[in-house]
C-alpha cells in the first residue's frame, strides 16, 4: 500500500471561534452521508487549509478521500474531541 503524503497547515490558517480546529492526523467521523462515505464512517485528517473558511481533506476507513469538509460534515473523535473539549473549557473561563 502506498503511503499518503501529509501536508503542514499554513501558519496563518486559524479557524474562527465557531469552526473546528483540527490538526493533521486527527480522527474524525462523518456526521452526514457523503459521496461514497456512509454517515458515521471514521476517518483521518490528511490536509487542513483555508484562511477564512477552515476546511479539511479526510481519508476515510473505507478508502474514500474527500476534501472541502468542515464542521457541517465532520465531528472529532478520540483525542481530537478531548483536546477540543479542553480548549472550549479554557476559553470559557
Amino acid at each position: 500500500m502506498a503511503t499518503m503524503p501529509m501536508w503542514k497547515p499554513h501558519s496563518l490558517a486559524r479557524p474562527h471561534p465557531d469552526q473546528l480546529d483540527l490538526r493533521l492526523g486527527d480522527k474524525v467521523a462523518a456526521t452526514v452521508e457523503l459521496d461514497g462515505v456512509p454517515e458515521g464512517t471514521a476517518g483521518k485528517v490528511i490536509l487542513a487549509n483555508g484562511f477564512n473558511w477552515q476546511r479539511y481533506r479526510v481519508l476515510f476507513a473505507n478508502g474514500a478521500e474527500i476534501g472541502d469538509l468542515d464542521g457541517r460534515q465532520l465531528r472529532p473523535t478520540g483525542r481530537a474531541a478531548k483536546r477540543l473539549r479542553k480548549a472550549a473549557r479554557r476559553s470559557s473561563r
